[in-house]
């Protein structure tokens, strides 16, 4: 593990599911031995030398009002801070304060954030609670179709009390998720002295300002080709000082020369991403280490309820056809065999939105759809069309991504064609694109059903139906049910932990009959590295952090 003898100056939050009004309560204190959940270092920079990151998982943007995407994230959480994140090994994903001293509930619908004294960006700028501001109120303001805004849904309006304190007043009371949004990719601080307030900033321009605050700042910069990080030595966050002064992160357009690089040592880590044909074989491989960590990653198809078959802007609109393919859809699928086939089990099937392993996990898919306990029933599906009146076979147009995913994606998504086609009930146009293309197209109504993947940003239930199933989502699919958002409301308002896992299972129980979209599959985080490699850690927060890894 790396060095744990510095640990910075630490605050502590906690996160309770019961008791209002006040749900968050802070204190300070200074601790002088490291417990292995902050930095590391000695405070001057980092470490000597540099280690290489690999990976396959394609940037969008470096601005976080730009994109919402999980390679996006991961360069943002490197070089961004947040007022509040989750602790390097954190077993629970219970947020704790990163720039803030103090943040808490002061009424049930005020949550008021304190912050640390002195903070600045890599740039030299002060950074105050007008910069907290500002980040929020422009994520609002530009509300970009591929960005994270919609995580802040019940975000009413932020005020600045002072320079370092700061409130944001919420639309629904008692909000259990709130503390965790302020961890997600809608968190990071911008400096407002550089991003504009009603528009995002291309990529250079930000790196051009040196507009960082997290552990890490970017000094050089080519998209999707290498990106190079130095340690910020007046970084004052959760996470201390990097154990490695020096990271570059080397982007792959294939993952066999990033699995082969790897084991010749060319690289020291791999984040995202192999197949798990790589994966078993790589376990074998003494040079090499394999690290996974909890589970909580899914694999879903979307479907457009304006452009799939009989949806809204067709010529031939008829909710109740459109819902019976959908439903047949659901019918058709294998996932069972999909894990086996493609991906030797280390992707899992998945019956609910809900992942295994949260409160309100269910089996919806399982118990509504194909044989009753997972299976395929194309006589179901037959009937269900036929009913409908709709004409078979059903035309429909799939798209996936080839290079966001990884390289299984083809063989995962040539599954799913063989399977609806199997029994002549649908002809199914398969096409790809890639990811910078793709990412545009999905929000602009071009695929009528298309794959997606999602990374939680919190580990919360709620994380895997805000973000999906009220009115303005970020899938941009034209889902709406006035019934979910309603429950979606509610249960962000529900104490009573019980209460609100029936208020998940209720949630999911309607859209499951609508089926804005299909869960396929969930699976567990995976990180390579040589055997040299230490701080490799995988944890609840579902980030990847380069600041603990040191060689």
């Amino acid at each position: 593990m790396f060095d744990a003898a510095f640990t910075p100056r630490r605050r502590a939050v906690l996160v309770s599911m019961a008791g209002v009004p006040v749900l968050l309560t802070a204190c300070a204190k200074t601790t002088e031995d490291g417990d292995g959940s902050g930095g590391s270092g000695s405070g001057d920079g980092g470490g000597g030398g540099t280690i290489t990151v690999g990976t396959t998982d394609k940037v969008t943007a470096l601005d976080p009002a730009a994109a919402y995407d999980n390679g996006s994230s991961t360069v943002w959480t490197q070089c961004y801070s947040y007022l509040l994140n989750t602790s390097i090994g954190s077993e629970d994903g219970r947020p704790e304060p990163d720039l803030a001293e103090t943040a808490e509930f002061t009424s049930d619908t005020v949550f008021t954030v304190t912050l640390q004294e002195g903070l600045t960006f890599a740039n030299g700028n002060d950074l105050t609670t007008e910069d907290v501001k500002h980040t929020f109120d422009r994520q609002l303001a530009i509300a970009d179709p591929n960005g994270p805004s919609s995580l802040l849904g019940n975000l009413e309006k932020v005020e600045i009390v002072d320079d370092l304190t700061v409130e944001f007043h919420l639309k629904e009371p008692n909000d259990q998720t709130f503390p965790y949004v302020l961890t997600s990719p809608v968190g990071p601080i911008v400096d407002s002295e550089v991003f504009p307030a009603d528009s995002t900033l291309a990529d250079n321009e930000i790196v051009d300002a040196e507009a960082f605050s997290g552990p890490y700042k970017i000094t050089s910069w080519k998209i999707n080709e290498l990106v190079t990080y130095e340690a910020f030595p007046e970084y004052k966050g959760l996470f201390g000082t990097p154990a490695t002064s020096s990271v570059v992160m080397s982007y792959y357009a294939d993952q066999n020369n990033m699995k082969l690089d790897i084991q010749q040592g060319n690289i020291d880590c791999v984040w995202r991403s192999l197949s798990a044909t790589d994966i078993a074989d790589l376990q074998e491989d003494d040079a090499v280490a394999v690290h996974d960590g909890p589970g909580g990653e899914i694999r879903y198809i979307v479907f457009n309820f304006h452009t799939n078959p009989y949806g809204e802007e067709t010529a031939d609109a008829d909710p109740d056809k459109a819902r019976a393919v959908r439903q047949a859809v659901a019918d058709l699928l294998d996932r069972e065999a999909i894990s086996d086939s493609v991906y030797n089990g280390t992707y899992t099937p998945l019956y609910s939105y809900i992942p295994e392993g949260l409160p309100g996990s269910g089996s919806q898919f399982q118990d509504l759809y194909g044989d009753g306990s997972g299976g395929p029933d194309p006589d179901r599906a037959r009937t269900r069309l036929e009913d409908a009146g709709v004409e078979i076979p059903v035309q429909l147009s799939l798209q996936y991504n080839p290079d966001h995913y990884g390289n299984s994606s083809g063989d995962e998504y040539a599954a799913v064609k063989n399977q609806l086609e199997a029994d002549g009930l649908f002809e199914v146009d398969l096409k790809s694109t890639e990811w910078v293309q793709y990412s545009k197209d999905r929000v602009d109504d071009v695929y009528p059903a298309y794959q997606l993947g999602w990374f939680p940003d919190y580990s919360d239930a709620d994380n895997y139906l805000s973000p999906f199933f009220a009115t303005e989502n970020f899938l941009a699919n034209h889902f709406t049910n006035e019934e979910v958002d309603e429950l979606i409301a509610k249960q962000r308002g529900t104490q009573d932990e019980a209460e609100r896992e029936a208020l998940f299972v209720q949630i999911q129980d309607l859209v499951a009959e609508e089926i804005s979209t299909l869960p396929l599959l969930q699976g567990a985080q995976i990180a390579v590295s040589t055997a040299e490699i230490e701080g490799v850690t995988l944890d609840s927060s579902f980030k990847f952090r380069i600041s603990p890894i040191s060689k």
